[in-house]
């Protein structure tokens, strides 16, 4: 029996195994790096053991220090979680070796599956269908588009199509650098890249008596770069007899390796309905909730229950009804996937009857450069896949958000877009449609900043006492100037600004730009409009100069500027910032003086788990470069500079006289 729990990882996962670890009485222990010391799933476990140093190399991804924790701290079994080295089979015989239960499949079966290459080896052996690898030296155009991929890792690093034959020694090169930085391991194979695919996923729970569950199937085309961003069960639209035969290939490949616990064999289900098989992961999924959802189970508990050597029953539970999970990044697609950083100051997702939310966050936490973007995952359930996908994108929409930028807006369209409505969807689903997921709808911000600033003056002395003002309560006017009144803020992550002008009389407000809209209430947290007759209600939450106002209508993040803005605030025309902390990675093979052209790569920054590029913003000559691979950035820090060209004078213009030329050997009559 498992008396103590130590959970190898950190954040939200670390949270879920506690939560589960709690219902079942068994004492749970946390490890931390430094910039963790203080976050909610240290706080929530029993005991925590320090990993000193920030980066994860020096701290979950080091074996010893992590085994040397669990003995320390006297735990007896250890649980991977997912990431870090929840597929590493040396950290599992280290923890086997150390007299502790492993919480997760046999070293040997992580082995068999740890390198893509053997695992389809494996899996072409065992009957699996799946693409043929191509030999690079061998592609034809009528191989493409072709798909390069680690033969490590996962989380789509280290991978990269190819359209043109021309491209592909350097898509080479960057995807094996990639994967060496991701995971110590440069190799990479080369396939046929599967057009208007689908990703479907078939999760296992497997026992040490031989039985074997198919706990039916995951969809989770919507991916952005290769990573998935919203994922259902069951997966929507497919045949009894595909469902079957995937059901039938997943535990296959599970026998195949003497597979115990949970783990993911995935595939890629063609337009044509053939399936294919893409890599099994040996651990517990991220997208694993909307399973547990349908079928009414607790994985983690399952996984404790094999791990203790229990056997599970001969059937698995009935399905019942539809979950949809979105994951909340701190990221901005309009902007290349941008990921933020900065203080979460709220982070509210409603829950209640077919609503969950898993999120390592508390209000107040700092997201850093050092790990995943991921805020929190959003968990509907309902009979319904409709009834399901409208809860969860309600629920997103009516979310408090306060700090960095998120894919909230994204997530929420992408849920009411016809085509995912009608799951007629793919993984290049959000590519195709990105530019009308990002569209950037400035309607009502004009109203929100006027909320804003109405708050704001509810919050000085001079707007009275600070209470609720109501018009037509003359009392509440008493101390309101009557003069015009000027507040600009500027809109984030998008830079409009807003310039609101307004007075309070004692008639009401008086709005330049908003003759139809009434105060009925201010306060410095709370402002209710009548705007054409409807009443709006809107919150409002300061942090210093940043401004977040919810309603309805939408969420709005602002910046309040000042009245007289710093005219020294200026940047070296041609300068190329840091767009988030991070390390430098790589730096193209140019030096200063040479000639770049407009968006040519010039380095790559790896923060959140993701590698960045920074191009150049036009065409001109490098004249400086201020950084170079493995040193550390912060956000707008200078990285290099580009002296954009001049553009070529005009030609002088035609006289009457060169008009009159002849050309060579011609007489003018």
């Amino acid at each position: 029996m498992i008396r103590s729990l130590l959970v190898a990882n950190r954040a939200e996962i670390a949270r879920r195994i506690f939560r589960t670890c709690r219902e079942l009485g068994i004492a749970t222990v946390a490890v931390h790096s430094d910039p963790d010391a203080g976050a909610p799933h240290v706080r929530e476990a029993d005991a925590a053991v320090r990993l000193p140093g920030s980066a994860p190399a020096d701290t979950y991804l080091r074996a010893d220090l992590l085994v040397e924790a669990a003995l320390v701290a006297g735990a007896d079994a250890v649980h991977p979680g997912y990431g870090f080295l929840s597929e590493n089979a040396d950290f599992a015989r280290a923890v086997a070796g150390a007299g502790l239960t492993w919480i997760g499949p046999p070293a040997e079966a992580i082995e068999a599956m740890a390198s893509k290459t053997r695992a389809k080896d494996l899996m072409r052996a065992a009957g699996v269908p799946l693409l043929a690898p191509l030999d690079p030296g061998r592609a034809t155009p009528g191989d493409l588009p072709l798909l390069v991929k680690a033969a490590a890792g996962g989380g789509g690093r280290g991978m990269r199509v190819v359209r043109d034959l021309t491209a592909l020694p350097a898509e080479l090169t960057s995807a094996r650098a990639e994967a060496l930085s991701a995971f110590g391991d440069a190799e990479v194979f080369l396939e046929p890249y599967v057009e208007g695919a689908r990703h479907v996923e078939v999760q296992i729970l497997a026992d040490a008596h031989g039985t074997v569950w198919a706990l039916g199937t995951r969809d989770c085309s919507l991916q952005r770069r290769h990573q998935k961003v919203i994922e259902e069960a069951p997966a929507p639209g497919l045949s009894e007899g595909l469902r079957d035969a995937l059901h039938e290939a997943a535990a296959g490949a599970a026998r195949a390796i003497g597979y115990r616990g949970a783990g993911t064999v995935e595939f890629l289900v063609g337009r044509d309905g053939r399936p294919y098989f893409l890599e099994m992961n040996t651990r517990l999924q991220v997208e694993h909730p909307v399973t547990e959802c349908v079928y009414g189970v607790d994985l983690v508990a399952l996984q404790l229950r094999v791990a203790e050597g229990e056997p599970l029953p001969a059937e698995p539970p009935e399905a019942r009804g539809h979950a949809v999970e979105a994951r909340l990044y701190a990221e901005d697609p309009a902007r290349g996937w941008r990921p933020g950083t900065g203080v979460m100051h709220r982070l509210a997702v409603a829950e209640g009857p077919g609503l969950r939310v898993d999120s390592g966050l508390a209000d107040g936490d700092e997201i850093t450069v050092h790990y995943d973007p991921m805020l929190a995952k959003v968990i509907a359930w309902a009979p319904t896949r409709a009834e399901a996908v409208r809860r969860l994108a309600h629920a997103l929409e009516r979310a408090r958000l306060h700090g960095p930028v998120t894919n909230r807006d994204l997530l929420v369209r992408a849920l009411r877009h016809p085509g995912f409505e009608d799951a007629r969807m793919d993984t290049g689903f959000l590519e195709r449609h990105l530019k009308e997921l990002t569209a950037t709808d400035e309607d009502t911000a004009p109203l929100a900043a006027l909320a804003a600033a109405l708050a704001d003056a509810a919050r000085r002395p001079t707007a009275g006492t600070g209470t609720a003002t109501v018009a037509g309560r003359l009392g509440g006017w008493r101390n309101v100037p009557s003069q015009p009144q000027l507040k600009t803020y500027r809109s984030e992550p998008d830079g409009t600004e807003h310039e609101v002008r307004y007075r309070l009389t004692r008639d009401g407000l008086i709005a330049d730009d908003h003759p139809d809209t009434r105060l009925v209430e201010s306060s410095p947290h709370h402002v209710v409009l009548d705007v054409h007759g409807v009443r709006r209600t809107f919150e409002v939450a300061g942090y210093g100069d940043e401004v977040y106002v919810d309603s309805p209508l939408g969420a709005h993040a602002f910046t309040a500027l000042p009245r007289f803005p710093d005219p020294t605030a200026r940047t070296e025309p041609g300068s190329l910032l840091a767009p988030m902390p991070g390390t430098v990675v790589r730096v193209a093979e140019v030096a200063v003086g040479d000639r770049v052209e407009a968006g040519q790569p010039i380095l790559w920054l790896e923060a959140m788990k993701m590698e960045h590029r920074v191009t150049a913003p036009a065409a001109g000559v490098l004249s400086a470069l201020h950084t170079g691979p493995g040193r550390q950035v912060e956000v707008g820090a200078v990285l290099a500079v580009v002296a954009e060209e001049a553009p070529a004078p005009p030609p002088p213009p035609r006289t009457a006289h060169s008009d009159q030329q002849t050309a060579p050997g011609r007489s003018r009559t």
